[in-house]
């Protein structure tokens, strides 16, 4: 369908047919527009959250979701596939502002006791939309010449949603004491959330983090680099960002429609079996948000890797094998369905709830564009080489995942500590022995940083 429609675009300006590398060039081009804008969106969130909160941020985000949404819906009858590359790299953006966005928002409102399953919940509703646009874009609904232009106007609606809902939710109150020192409307916000009007221990904790931060102020991206007060935590949301695009699971999702084909299921239905995939990884995204505070995060993550890792090499087994023994591609599905539960237990909802529980206030924002980085630039890189990977290695291909889930798991065995049921600055402390500066909290390291007369102070 929409090769078809690239293909006889140029066609209707220049009256000649596109050549076959030239219009895989243009699909490459159009596919890879949402990544690259994710990246450009997780380089916005520090700028954005610090000017207009995190509330106003996310609000301010939805030009980037309804304005290509009108584009996307117009673009068959302008007769333009420049709309739609456009429109991707627009919505990769709102893509890259609200994957960072939403979970600071969230980790940042919520009670220490809920803060992990308030966490998963973003990437929950992640799952909820790729399994209602894999429904809505079954063929015979609207992945049809007559209906994917309604189909990617839909995307716009998510976003009137949220325009219309959100002013009604309180400001985060961490943003409004600690970086608006505004004490009065932070306490408003708690109470909203709460419930009731006894938020004093609350304000007190909120207060007492603005107080270990006092010197610091904004930590810029650069700054963060350099402080040895946040080497470890730097470290390991890089570790965990680039291991939860890395580990394959767009390759998986890439592949499962060949391995459903070698199983015997008739082409037809092959969307039917993707769409119930979908489904699974909700199911198991549902569990994650109930079980987060139960088992942990540090227990979900080695889970989660470590069956990935074990269905990689199974995979690659059985994808070798499926020519020579009837029954292996069956093996197959049963890996990819397998790895779709490990990612979504773990790799996929975890590391963004790391990034707001181990960053303190001043350094969050920027913490949340290098993690958003690495995740855009890693799901990038995996899209741009996986068909090279693929033609190369054959079905050896996820050997290469395979090794990067093992690796991943040893480093959180050995470094990420757990920070479930943990306050903000109880989780830096731990850092603070691993990062072996001697002072409770590292705005003491910035302080060599400042002026003297400012050190004095």
């Amino acid at each position: 369908m929409g090769t078809t429609w690239l293909l006889s675009t140029p066609q209707h300006w220049t009256g000649e047919f596109m050549e076959d590398f030239p219009l895989t060039l243009l699909w490459s081009v159009t596919v890879s527009m949402f990544p690259f804008g994710g990246f450009i969106g997780s380089l916005l969130v520090g700028p954005l959250v610090n000017k207009f909160g995190r509330k106003g941020a996310l609000l301010f985000n939805n030009i980037f979701s309804i304005v290509p949404a009108i584009l996307m819906g117009c673009s068959r009858v302008a007769t333009s596939f420049e709309l739609i590359i456009i429109s991707r790299l627009l919505v990769g953006i709102c893509a890259g502002v609200s994957s960072n966005v939403v979970p600071m928002y969230l980790g940042e409102l919520a009670p220490k006791n809920l803060r992990g399953a308030l966490g998963v919940v973003p990437q929950l509703f992640i799952t909820v939309g790729i399994l209602v646009a894999q429904i809505f874009g079954l063929r015979n609904l609207l992945a049809n010449v007559d209906g994917w232009p309604i189909l990617l106007g839909l995307t716009g609606v998510p976003a009137a949603l949220q325009l219309l809902l959100l002013p009604f939710f309180p400001e985060s109150p961490r943003y409004l004491l600690i970086q608006k020192k505004d004490e009065a409307a932070a306490k408003k916000a708690l109470q909203t959330l709460r419930g009731w009007d006894s938020v004093d221990r609350e304000v007190a904790e909120i207060r007492q983090e603005d107080e270990a931060e006092k010197a610091a102020g904004f930590i810029s991206v650069l700054k963060l680099f350099r402080m040895r007060s946040l080497r470890w935590q730097l470290l390991s949301i890089i570790v965990l960002m680039g291991g939860q695009q890395l580990s394959g699971v767009n390759a998986i999702y890439y592949y499962a429609d060949q391995i459903y084909l070698s199983a015997g299921v008739p082409e037809e239905h092959v969307q039917y079996v993707t769409a119930g995939t979908g489904a699974v990884n909700v199911v198991m995204t549902f569990c994650a948000v109930f079980v987060v505070e139960l088992l942990g995060r540090r227990l979900l993550l080695l889970l989660g890797f470590s069956i990935c890792l074990i269905a990689c090499c199974v995979l690659t087994a059985a994808l070798a094998l499926q020519d020579t023994v009837s029954w292996m591609p069956y093996i197959s599905i049963v890996c990819v369905i397998s790895y779709v539960i490990g990612h979504a237990l773990g790799p996929s909802p975890i590391p963004a709830l790391l990034i707001t529980e181990i960053f303190l206030q001043s350094s969050r924002p920027s913490a949340f564009m290098v993690g958003g980085s690495v995740h855009w630039l890693s799901n990038f890189t995996v899209g741009l080489i996986f068909p090279f990977i693929q033609e190369g290695l054959g079905p050896y291909s996820f050997i290469v995942f395979a090794v990067i889930c093992l690796l991943t798991t040893i480093y959180i065995f050995l470094i990420v500590p757990e920070t479930k049921a943990k306050t903000f600055i109880e989780i830096n402390q731990i850092f603070t022995k691993m990062n072996k500066v001697s002072e409770v909290y590292p705005e003491k390291e910035e302080l060599k940083e400042l002026p003297p007369v400012t050190s004095e102070q």
